[in-house]
């Protein structure tokens, strides 16, 4: 059985995690202790260098528990160099991870900024002949998909037929302020898109990319409505997944930490296990 929702970060292999997350001696197989804690975890090497080899992805089907999801980034070399030309080489990804796919979430096709209106038929071929027992997600960045018009109506049609979701990319916490001398937050801004933040559910697992800011009060305030939306697509019988990212990653742990209290007691979610560091409090 799924569970109600589904909470994780961009990585789960941060040495600085070390002496937070994680035991400050910890290894490099962290994995299972990362999943102890969280339940889902994007994918992002995929998009960078494709599939992981397969001893790989069964030493990570073994530390993995049954629960947890993996949600894998399409290749940039599929949706950006061949802009979804080649579908061959998308099945051919999807096969490469047949050992985790009774532990995939949705998989993330991240389009290019330029991939607009016109590239929708290739987009369509891809959902046409995507794997029904594999979910999907696209994540699209061309301005044209945000101003509630004839390409965006287009593009939502589509989706829903196909029920893949839409990432929905909240950005609006790092962008709310200037970098403040922060050369995280500033590299940031210069790599994510500065897009609206539309709020809808095309399919049955919608995805929140929720990008934070350095100011908690900053983070607390732009997630608070995701209480109430989350809560009701649970109600709905739907099941979201929410990745929590910062600037470099680094406090992200933290951040997902101080942001899920509330949404579990909204939505009756049990209590995130306690990380490395508070278990050693909790001996003192």
């Amino acid at each position: 059985m799924p569970l109600p929702l589904y909470l994780g970060l961009a990585m789960w292999a941060n040495q600085e995690w070390a002496g937070s997350l994680y035991p400050p001696h910890a290894g490099h197989d962290l994995l299972g202790e990362y999943a102890h804690i969280f339940t889902a975890v994007e994918g992002n090497t995929t998009f960078y260098s494709g599939a992981p080899r397969m001893e790989t992805l069964q030493s990570w089907a073994r530390q993995a528990p049954s629960e947890f999801r993996f949600c894998f980034k399409l290749p940039s070399r599929i949706t950006h160099e061949q802009r979804l030309s080649r579908l061959e080489d998308a099945w051919g990804f999807l096969d490469a991870l047949a050992p985790l796919h009774d532990r995939l979430g949705p998989t993330m096709v991240q389009l290019p900024r330029d991939f607009g209106p016109r590239e929708l038929p290739r987009l369509e071929a891809l959902l046409a002949s995507w794997p029904k027992a594999l979910p999907c997600a696209v994540e699209v960045r061309h301005p044209e998909f945000f101003h509630k018009g004839t390409a965006e109506t287009a593009l939502n049609r589509l989706l829903i037929t196909y029920r893949a979701n839409r990432v929905m990319l909240d950005v609006r916490p790092l962008f709310s302020t200037d970098p403040q001398g922060h050369p995280g937050m500033a590299k940031a801004q210069q790599e994510k898109p500065k897009l609206p933040l539309h709020v809808l559910s095309t399919g049955d697992q919608p995805i929140i990319r929720f990008i934070g800011h350095i100011d908690k009060d900053v983070n607390q305030r732009y997630f608070q409505p995701w209480v109430a939306r989350l809560n009701l697509w649970i109600n709905q019988g739907k099941t979201p997944f929410l990745f929590v990212h910062t600037a470099d990653n680094r406090d992200a742990p933290r951040m997902a930490r101080s942001l899920y209290p509330p949404l579990a007691k909204a939505a009756d979610l049990p209590s995130l296990p306690p990380f490395a560091d508070e278990q050693q409090s909790e001996l003192f």
